[in-house]
């Protein structure tokens, strides 16, 4: 009758209790479980990967050191709140890093943005990944903003601390950029 009353803990919230009582071999599971994940994170919005061991490195700075403030929530609120301390990082990074990130010009012409052209489904995962880090810095960050965390326009500019317009803006560039791309894929590979 006891056991029903009481909640048993999961592998992972046992985890992040040996986490935040300071137990090394768990804080060195818990790197190892979640780095891929946040380090795939960072490289949607940071090209050079020097920097992304940075940001990953000062994020994981930040997490082991305010995991202790963490309640638990569930299955995968752990991943999730490394997540965001990450994407916030990253962000941060983007922010500090490149000032005119957001101010880098396209020749509109060429770049019409047809809905056929944006069809993705017969294009391998990986080169679309490897199209969208292709693109400008601001407009990276604001594509994966926008399709990647679901973020609003005005969400983004909030993030990123610019006006509505240019984040939208910023949006409409990569698209047109990521159709040229795949336009040109398709016809290298006969798609």
């Amino acid at each position: 009758m006891f056991s029903t009353l009481f909640k048993h803990a999961t592998s992972e919230e046992k985890l992040l209790n040996d986490v935040q009582r300071g137990d090394d071999s768990a804080m060195s599971k818990l790197y190892h479980l979640h780095v891929r994940y946040l380090t795939a994170l960072c490289s949607r919005y940071i090209s050079n990967d020097e920097d992304v061991k940075d940001v990953l490195q000062e994020s994981f700075v930040k997490i082991f050191s305010s995991i202790h403030d963490f309640e638990y929530r569930g299955k995968g609120s752990v991943r999730a709140w490394m997540a965001k301390v990450t994407l916030n990082e990253a962000l941060k990074f983007v922010r500090q890093s490149h000032n005119e990130v957001f101010y880098v010009e396209i020749d509109e012409a060429g770049y019409e943005v047809a809905d056929e052209e944006m069809q993705t489904e017969e294009i391998p995962t990986e080169v679309l990944y490897h199209f969208i880090r292709e693109l400008p810095e601001g407009y990276r960050t604001v594509f994966n903003l926008y399709v990647v965390e679901g973020k609003s326009h005005k969400e983004i500019a909030a993030l990123l601390n610019v006006k509505e317009n240019t984040s939208a803006t910023q949006f409409r560039k990569a698209k047109m950029m990521l159709a040229q791309k795949i336009k040109q894929y398709r016809n290298d590979n006969s798609i």
